[in-house]
């Protein structure tokens, strides 16, 4: 388990901001270079939300929390240190350098790795987290699309994103619809015909609510009448949680992801970057590369600590 409080340790090799698959596989790869590494979590990796995923390689189903628990462990057992807390503040002292406020004290560290992630803007409906559960409302058609075979599935969000999301899905379902939570002043005439094409329906008017169900939702308009669904697919976007990286100088795309070079490098010098805050590909898969590469590549930024 995680220490409740880091204290004050000597400079580290690298400071790893975030425990999910990319901040714990990177941790995993520094300790084996005989690195020192300190991973500050705050509990609230989206793969925790996972109920059971059937995409990550090697596994015909296992659940994110218990992915994230073998991650852990193995990252302990190579002498990689695991606190929970949030990190406060970062700042750059000269060229080699970071000092981080982290509850329960500060750290210094040559390089900065942030694994950070994303998080999904929800639905405003009851009983999210036991829908998240039963796999009722879903994140990413991605990695569980294929669980949803046949099934009947709505779309929820504005029309544009909601209606790209149940394109995707059509791979998956004939009977998919569009679900809008605000009323399109003027909807895209080419996205409507693709909609069409694809016998993909749009729901008359915006909701009012949407009610759990112990095997799905009921939509509910403001007529009235209800329309049930097996599966809800959120598409509300997600807010990037760059925010340090981004004080400290590092730059953002569009949509808020991190940039950074081909060894996941951001353009601060020691500061790197992994996973879902640099890739709107949300994948656990792409996290773990990503985290291979950026720790190969801060190993071999720092002065060598030959045996």
């Amino acid at each position: 388990m995680p220490d409740d409080k880091p204290g004050r340790l000597p400079a580290l090799d690298c400071l790893i901001v975030g425990g999910g698959p990319a901040g714990l596989t990177a941790a995993t790869y520094l300790a084996r270079y005989r690195r020192s590494v300190l991973v500050v979590d705050d509990g609230e990796s989206r793969a925790g939300l996972i109920p059971e995923s059937h995409n990550y390689p090697g596994y015909s189903g296992i659940s994110g929390p218990d992915l994230l628990a073998l991650m852990r462990r193995q990252a302990e057992n190579f002498g990689a240190r695991l606190v929970r807390g949030r990190v406060e503040a970062v700042e750059r002292e000269g060229e080699l350098l970071f000092i981080t406020r982290v509850e329960g004290g500060g750290v210094e560290a040559r390089s900065i790795l942030i694994a950070t992630g994303i998080v999904d803007i929800d639905p405003a409906l009851p009983g999210i987290k036991k829908a998240l559960k039963t796999g009722a409302l879903r994140y990413c058609p991605i990695c569980d699309g294929y669980e949803a075979m046949d099934q009947r599935i709505g779309v929820l969000g504005p029309f544009e994103t909601a209606a790209k999301k149940a394109l995707f899905l059509r791979t998956y379902s004939a009977q998919i619809e569009v679900l809008l939570t605000e009323s399109p002043a003027a909807p895209d005439e080419s996205l409507m015909a693709k909609l069409r094409e694809a016998g993909i329906g749009v729901s008359r008017a915006a909701l009012i609510d949407m009610e759990p169900r112990a095997d799905g939702f009921t939509a509910i308009y403001p007529d009235g009448e209800r329309e049930e669904f097996d599966v809800v697919y959120p598409a509300l976007g997600a807010q990037v949680r760059s925010d340090l990286a981004l004080r400290l100088g590092a730059e953002c795309d569009g949509p808020g992801c991190l940039v950074v070079d081909q060894r996941q490098r951001t353009r601060v010098s020691g500061l790197y970057a992994a996973g879902d805050v640099v890739s709107d590909l949300h994948q656990i898969s792409v996290a773990v590369g990503h985290a291979a590469i950026a720790s190969t590549a801060i190993h071999n930024s720092l002065p060598p600590s030959p045996r």
